[in-house]
């Protein structure tokens, strides 16, 4: 019988059947627990996607049974019912087109100013950069909130939130991210400065070496704060909900998507699966650009040197 060995840097190294043995058993016990692991993950997950399927009464009959983790396959013609009285009855699709709007400019405005901010924290030298690099590394640590209500003050006394202007309430303090500036700075940081050299000797100015060059060479970091924008502007309750106004009876909703989850939640008569089906909705649009971007945000993370 031939003796099964392993070639390791070019050694042949025996392998007898005992030692195959444990390490196909070692395999099979981490591929098992991974398994389940995921599995306990996903169960939250499965539970929104089945329930949002049920009426209330199919909910509450798998209440507390291996069903409600399964889709109301009894009722196929109306499995999706709560999906389209979600999107007409509650008109949520109004509150997710205000999201997709804030959110393409909070994007546009933190790769601009964030970008910028950014490019000159890695590439130029000025007095104070010590200081300023410093203290972008304090603020990263200082949690929001305790920034929340002095900026309500500023906002309130210099835009007044009225209806439209409080839009700008939402936008403006959303377009500077310390982290951001972190995240950029520590990307331009790796692009050589031949580079901008070459451009510099091509008759380029400042402005135009960032776009020209040190943009199109960022697409990773670019991708990484896009999402991350993205996600935050998407999953943002607190800061919308003091900053806009209530819509009256016949105008167009101002409030994001989560804002108006906790408005549509509380409401005298929606359903468990109406609920669930709202969740589905505001989870899908987040799912898809992360699982499109995951590839440009680690390199993004990689290229700035952090580790994920």
């Amino acid at each position: 019988m031939k003796e099964k060995t392993l070639t390791v840097d070019g050694k042949t190294i025996p392998l007898n059947n005992r030692m195959t043995g444990k390490r196909i058993t070692k395999e099979v016990i981490y591929y098992l627990c991974g398994i389940v692991l995921s599995l306990l993950f996903l169960f939250p997950i499965i539970y929104m996607l089945a329930t949002s399927t049920k009426s209330e009464s199919a909910y509450a009959e798998s209440a507390g049974s291996l069903a409600m983790f399964l889709p109301d396959f009894a009722h196929l013609g109306t499995m999706f019912d709560n999906y389209g009285s979600v999107l007409t009855n509650y008109s949520i699709w109004k509150y997710a087109l205000n999201s997709f709007l804030y959110a393409v400019i909070v994007i546009v405005l933190n790769v601009l100013v964030n970008g910028l901010a950014g490019y000159v924290m890695a590439k130029m030298n000025f007095p104070g950069k010590r200081l300023f690099s410093a203290l972008i590394i304090f603020l990263i640590i200082v949690p929001v909130e305790t920034s929340i209500i002095p900026l309500y003050s500023i906002v309130k006394i210099m835009l007044g939130l009225k209806q439209t202007a409080s839009i700008l309430g939402i936008i403006l303090p959303s377009a500077i991210s310390i982290f951001n500036i972190f995240l950029f700075m520590q990307f331009f940081q790796s692009i050589p400065k031949e580079y901008e050299e070459a451009a510099r000797m091509d008759g380029s100015s400042t402005l135009g070496i960032f776009f020209k060059v040190i943009l199109p060479l960022s697409k990773p970091i670019v991708a990484t704060v896009a999402v991350f924008c993205f996600i935050g502007v998407w999953n943002d309750y607190l800061w919308p909900s003091m900053i806009l106004p209530q819509a009256s009876e016949g105008e167009w909703p101002l409030m994001p998507i989560q804002a108006a989850l906790t408005t549509i939640q509380s409401m005298e008569g929606i359903t468990t699966g109406e609920i669930m089906a709202s969740l589905v909705i505001t989870s899908i649009p987040i799912f898809i650009i992360y699982v499109a971007a995951q590839k440009y945000i680690v390199q993004g993370f990689g290229s700035a040197g952090l580790k994920m």
